[in-house]
């Protein structure tokens, strides 16, 4: 937890929340288009996080909607906490990479084992920057250069694991 009592998924939910209201669902929609690409957040972290913002007064809850949905809006505390929360200086990275771990342990693996692990990656890289490259487009589209920039850091991210993947020794 930050200085704040905010730690970064609630954090995240605030500042999704300064956009108007929007259930549990709505936010985990939101975040995997606005951050997704680089920042996960769990629908257990999502929900596991709003009534704790609601305890602490904030966020509260609106109406139900159908199927029980509760939306939440942000409250003047909880935009004052999100406020604090950006200027506390932020943690460390932490980096983890399945494939750079099963490299690390190559001269255990097959050649064969090591070329699987680098080629479902290298799918997965270039599939999440082509998403993050139109997802940059999009947001310049709409006029939010902020988001834009978080989301080159992702373009930036799948190419130099790309780039990695090439170098990286089968065997």
């Amino acid at each position: 937890m930050a200085e704040t009592g905010v730690n970064a998924t609630a954090a995240a939910l605030l500042g999704l929340l300064h956009d108007g209201p929007m259930t549990g669902g709505q936010l985990m929609t939101a975040a995997q288009k606005r951050l997704g690409a680089y920042w996960s957040m769990t629908r257990s972290q999502v929900y596991r996080e709003l009534p704790a913002l609601a305890e602490a007064g904030y966020v509260k809850l609106g109406k139900p909607g159908a199927r029980s949905s509760q939306p939440y809006s942000i409250t003047p505390a909880g935009k004052r906490a999100f406020t604090k929360w950006l200027a506390e200086e932020p943690t460390r990275e932490a980096v983890r990479s399945p494939v750079a771990l099963r490299a690390a342990f190559g001269k255990y693996q097959s050649a064969s084992q090591l070329k699987t692990a680098y080629a479902q990656a290298t799918e997965y890289h270039t599939m999440a920057l082509n998403e993050a490259r139109e997802a940059v487009k999009e947001l310049k589209r709409d006029g939010d250069d902020h988001g834009a920039a978080a989301l080159e850091f992702a373009v930036g991210y799948h190419r130099a694991a790309l780039s990695w993947l090439k170098s990286a020794p089968a065997k």
